[in-house]
C-alpha cells in the first residue's frame, strides 16, 4: 500500500478547519477534512471538477432548481 502525499487546500489558509487532497496511484483523487482525517472521499478528477463549477455556479444554493 503506498502512502498518498497530502496538500492542504490553497483556500483553507490558516483555518482551523483545513480540507487535504492527494492523488492516488490509481488516478483518483483522496479528499479529507483535518477535523476528520480518517474520513476520505474517493473522487475521480472530473467529478470533483463538476462539483467545484457547480458550487462556483451557485447550483447547492436554497433556493435553486434542482436539474
Amino acid at each position: 500500500m503506498s502512502v498518498l502525499n497530502w496538500q492542504k487546500s490553497s483556500f483553507s489558509q490558516e483555518a482551523s478547519s483545513c480540507v487535504y487532497v492527494a492523488s492516488a496511484p490509481d488516478g483518483t483523487l483522496r479528499l479529507r477534512e483535518s477535523d476528520e482525517p480518517e474520513a476520505v472521499i474517493r473522487t475521480t478528477p472530473g467529478a470533483l471538477r463538476a462539483l467545484i463549477r457547480g458550487v462556483k455556479a451557485g447550483q447547492f444554493e436554497a433556493g435553486h432548481p434542482v436539474s
